[in-house]
């Protein structure tokens, strides 16, 4: 198993729970691939580096995992697609 670190950013524009739902689902995503979630570390409305999608500003979440080498990039092809994710980044950690 190795050690994951997973940025997503969240739509600001959306209300909390639909937020709340997003983090949910990818760490749904997260556990069907046989991951182990370790911590999720929410640090809030940020703003953009950049304007992403007429957008200024996003809801940034780490989410620390370990896993086998095969998931990141499946968790990622599913976070792709997801309506609410403006930018995500997954990155193995070095031991």
């Amino acid at each position: 198993m190795n050690k994951y670190e997973l940025a997503v950013v969240v739509n600001a524009k959306i209300d909390d729970d639909a937020r709340a739902d997003a983090i949910e689902k990818v760490k749904e995503l997260i556990e069907r691939f046989d991951g182990v979630i370790t911590n999720v570390d929410e640090w809030g409305k940020k703003r953009l580096a950049y304007e992403i999608q007429k957008m200024r500003e996003g809801y940034y979440y780490f989410i620390h995992f370990d896993a086998n080498s095969e998931a990141p990039a499946e968790i990622e092809r599913r976070i792709r697609i997801m309506e609410p994710v403006i930018r995500y980044l997954c990155v193995k950690q070095e031991a």
